[in-house]
């Protein structure tokens, strides 16, 4: 069983900034990759930034520039930096992680999502 659990979500106005971070759990070993994505009403599903074991990043070319995602391999858990937050990075922001099972097999798994809201 693998757990994605997230924290840092919440209300901001426009301009401020928030941390999210995500700490993986289960029996597994460290992520192969980690990332965010978020989801607005009635919008899809987009990568917002993802990051290797290695630490090679990604970014979705709305917030290069304003967001940092980086992971302490140590703790299995990964962050987002959000910086220069605007209304239109409202949206349910959710951990993603692909593991690898100290049992076998790899498997792709998703937080349960956090809020996050920018006033303007």
């Amino acid at each position: 069983q693998v757990q994605l659990v997230e924290s840092g979500g919440g209300l901001v106005q426009t301009g401020g900034s928030l941390t999210l971070s995500c700490a993986v759990s289960g029996s597994i070993f460290s992520p192969v990759i980690m990332g965010w994505y978020r989801q607005a009403p009635e919008k899809q599903r987009e990568l917002v930034a993802s990051i290797t074991s290695s630490g090679n990043t990604n970014y979705a070319d709305s917030v290069k520039g304003r967001f940092t995602i980086s992971r302490d391999n140590a703790k299995n858990t990964q962050y987002l930096q959000m910086n220069s937050l605007k209304p239109e990075d409202t949206a349910v922001y959710y951990c993603n992680a692909v593991v690898r099972l100290t049992s076998g097999g790899v498997i792709n798994s998703w937080g349960q999502g956090t809020h996050v809201t920018v006033s303007s």
